[in-house]
């Protein structure tokens, strides 16, 4: 039987950073094998796992469902002493580093500490500051012939921890973000099985996300979707984050603004009003910074709708989630895709002025 946590708990346990994914792919083509008709894949690496629908028409209609499934990682750039000095793979953030168990992805995976200098060797004014990403290194306890035959410049470096159950129905892990999306659709996918839909589904499970959103272009080019929901992390509240964020709990966030098209945004808003499904309102005005910048302008464009899991700590080792707003925002995907007809795309069309 299908459980969101044990789901998610195999998803942020896997290590694919940007560029590497594969091994999540491997993960989802297993997992999705019994939800999906079809799999398929771009070029890029992007796992769509396709679910069709009943509708008579042909071509049939599709709804492009898009979440990514790389990491923010570290890089080996250079050894030292048996000491691994480490570049950035996308948005890792040296604050949170110091003390992390890792992994590093030599000649087998080698566990190691990110090492600090000692308090007591701080000069004047390192006490004040945090150290840049240049200054960390990968201690990983062995002789530094042995490092140099076992580690290669280029080589992944992974933060190394299992999910941490908090009390109630919260978790914390790595790559929440964006795992906990692919999750969503899972979730949704799940419920699909028991329920009738017209449209195709395409799930997608993109790559390199977080270097530049490249695969949810070639994946929308590769689909040619009728419209899309994108999926990704959004700020939930905590200390030093409480404007505009989202409640842990409250349900799912629903991107309002230009990134958005303005039906797909109201016709999710009453789908959750009539489902009684919590949703929470996120005003993004201007670029988001997730898969459906892409996804909204490839081929002729695309009408495009966000939906966001509230996470505190975000690009940290314990991005921390509600697993009852995945829930939440799987059945809202499932009741959203349930009703699509063929009369949609015209409603789409219909654009509503600001009045």
């Amino acid at each position: 039987m299908y459980n969101p946590k044990d789901h998610l708990k195999r998803l942020v346990e896997t290590d694919a950073p940007s560029g590497y994914e594969a091994p999540v792919a491997a993960l989802l083509r297993e997992e999705w094998a019994d939800l999906v008709d079809d799999f398929d894949s771009d070029r890029l690496g992007s796992l769509i796992g396709i679910k069709r629908g009943n509708s008579k028409a042909v071509p049939r209609r599709k709804i492009m469902l898009a979440a990514h499934m790389d990491e923010i990682a570290l890089m080996v750039r250079a050894i030292e002493g048996g000491f691994v000095y480490l570049h950035r793979v996308s948005g890792i953030d040296p604050r949170v580093m110091l003390a992390q168990p890792v992994l590093v992805h030599g000649a087998r995976a080698l566990p190691g500490v990110i090492a600090s200098k000692p308090p007591h060797m701080l000069r004047a004014g390192e006490t004040r500051r945090y150290p840049g990403i240049e200054a960390l290194v990968v201690d990983l306890g062995l002789p530094a012939a042995e490092v140099q035959s076992l580690v290669r410049v280029g080589d992944l470096v992974t933060v190394e921890g299992p999910l941490i159950e908090l009390d109630g129905r919260r978790v914390a892990a790595k790559a929440m973000d964006d795992r906990a999306c692919i999750a969503v659709i899972t979730t949704c996918l799940e419920l699909l099985r028991t329920m009738t839909h017209a449209w195709d589904v395409c799930a997608v499970a993109t790559v390199q996300e977080e270097v530049g959103l490249r695969g949810a272009t070639t994946a929308a080019n590769h689909i040619a979707p009728d419209c899309a929901v994108a999926l990704d992390v959004g700020f939930a509240e905590q200390p030093g984050v409480s404007t505009g964020a989202g409640k842990l709990g409250g349900g799912p966030q629903l991107g309002i603004g230009a990134n958005f098209h303005p039906k797909m945004v109201a016709r999710l808003q009453a789908v959750a009003e009539y489902f009684d499904i919590a949703w929470q309102p996120d005003i993004m005005p201007a670029r988001t910074g997730t898969d459906a910048w892409a996804i909204q302008v490839s081929r002729a464009g695309v009408p495009t709708a966000l939906l966001s899991i509230p996470l505190r700590n975000m690009h940290s080792p314990v991005e921390t989630l509600d697993l009852k707003d995945i829930e939440r925002c799987g059945r809202l995907l499932a009741h959203f895709i349930c009703a699509l007809d063929e009369e949609f795309l015209e409603y789409l069309s219909l654009m509503p002025s600001a009045d």
